[in-house]
C-alpha cells in the first residue's frame, strides 16, 4: 500500500531539516510509527503529530539529533495540513495499546 500524504510530508520535513537521507528519514519515522502500533498508509495528522510529539524524539536522539532543533517545524507543518484529519483512533488510544492496555 502507498503511504498517505502526512506521512510522505512528515518524510520530506524530517529529510529538509536533519542531516538525514531520504532512506533514513522514512526509516525513522516508520520505526516510530510501528512503536504506538500505526501504519504509513493510515496515518492521519492528528496521530503524526502524536507520534512526532511522544516517540520521534527518542529515535532521533538515536540517530545523534537534537529534536529542538527538528520538531518544531515538523509539528508545525503537520498542523497546517487541510483536509481529511478525522482520528481513526484517539492519541489515547494509541498510548494505551502501547502500555499493553488496549
Amino acid at each position: 500500500m502507498s503511504a498517505s500524504a502526512v506521512f510522505e510530508l512528515a518524510c520530506e520535513v524530517l529529510e529538509a531539516e536533519s542531516d538525514l537521507s531520504r532512506l533514513e528519514a522514512r526509516g525513522t519515522i516508520r520505526l516510530a510509527l510501528k512503536k504506538a502500533g500505526l501504519e504509513a498508509h493510515a496515518i492521519d495528522r492528528d496521530q503524526m503529530c502524536v507520534v512526532t510529539e511522544k516517540i520521534l524524539p527518542e529515535e532521533l536522539v538515536a540517530r545523534g539529533i537534537e529534536p529542538r532543533a527538528v520538531l518544531p517545524t515538523l509539528v508545525r507543518r503537520l498542523r497546517s495540513l487541510t483536509g481529511d484529519t478525522s482520528k481513526r483512533v484517539s492519541p489515547e488510544s494509541i498510548f494505551r495499546k502501547l502500555a499493553g492496555d488496549a
